[in-house]
């Protein structure tokens, strides 16, 4: 199974998370941008990172790669069959992805991404998402955030890995989430980061991460 993309992308490392989790592995080969050739375009005919072959079948977008790798793999299950946690969890994931991301982008995107492309930074645009956006997103999170140290269930599930995932992008540009206004999220992003999954992802990512801060 190849997935096309760049590790630093939330979508990409929520793929990769979630694979290795299930024990699934995945060739990450560069995509978007550019890069990943006639089977990234096949596989993503809008350009949406990331894309996946498997034999045959090409998909693009997280969220449908996730839902084949969980069809083939259903252990461990990190998307609960009972009706409520399910929807919860696929509230996070969406929450995750068209919320927290958006915000993040923005900041992640024109402090860390734009200089190393060679792109216009607007940092005004980034300043704006980190006052306004992400503070709200954040104050969202602190007051779902169980006591368990868990979204869904009181256990690891999709909706941590959703959320985290932008989030771990704006900790690298942004001092925000962690000025101490949001200590539970503080406390469970930790906790996640820390989970081996997440560390081999976040290893793997980090000679991009140094290249961007350098740039």
């Amino acid at each position: 199974m190849i997935l096309y993309g760049a590790g630093p992308s939330p979508f990409v490392r929520k793929v990769i998370v979630f694979a290795a989790e299930k024990g699934v592995e995945l060739e990450l080969q560069p995509g978007g941008f550019g890069q990943g050739g006639q089977i990234f375009q096949e596989a993503s005919p809008f350009g949406k990172m990331p894309a996946f072959k498997d034999g045959d079948f090409l998909i693009s977008d997280s969220s449908a790669i996730i839902t084949y790798l969980d069809t083939l793999y259903p252990e461990p299950n990190l998307i609960p069959t009972e009706a409520r946690a399910r929807a919860r969890t696929i509230w996070y994931e969406e929450f995750g992805d068209t919320i927290v991301q958006p915000a993040g982008g923005a900041i992640f995107f024109h402090r860390m991404v734009a200089p190393l492309l060679g792109l216009p930074q607007d940092l005004d645009a980034a300043a704006q998402a980190e006052a306004e956006a992400l503070p709200r997103a954040l104050d969202y999170l602190e007051t779902v955030m169980a006591d368990s140290g868990f979204l869904v269930e009181g256990r690891f599930t999709l909706a941590d890995i959703a959320v985290a995932c932008p989030l771990i992008n704006i900790g690298y540009c942004s001092e925000v989430p962690a000025n101490g206004r949001w200590p539970k999220v503080q406390r469970w992003l930790q906790q996640i980061m820390e989970r081996p999954s997440f560390a081999s992802a976040l290893a793997a990512e980090e000679p991009m991460i140094q290249r961007m801060a350098a740039s």
